[in-house]
């Protein structure tokens, strides 16, 4: 997924809090590139995490997430 997210530029929205962060981060240290992950637990509520994807699309570029990963809540 990583893989192909990366040859199209998308950041990757995920509930897989172990498997995909742990690759992500193996990815960025074998210097792949990597465009970005934004992690969310299945446990916060739809409205908050909508909330703040919309606040994340506004005020960020794709390249602002280049390997990076980040978790949900922003707050």
């Amino acid at each position: 997924m990583l893989t192909r997210a990366a040859s199209e530029g998308r950041v990757v929205l995920t509930h897989d809090l172990s498997t995909l962060i742990a690759r992500a981060y193996d990815r960025v240290r074998s210097g792949h590139p990597m465009p970005g992950v934004i992690a969310v637990s299945q446990a916060l509520p739809v409205a908050q995490v909508i909330e703040d994807l919309l606040l994340v699309v506004q005020c960020s570029t794709a390249d602002d997430w280049t390997n990076q990963v980040r978790y949900l809540p922003l707050r």
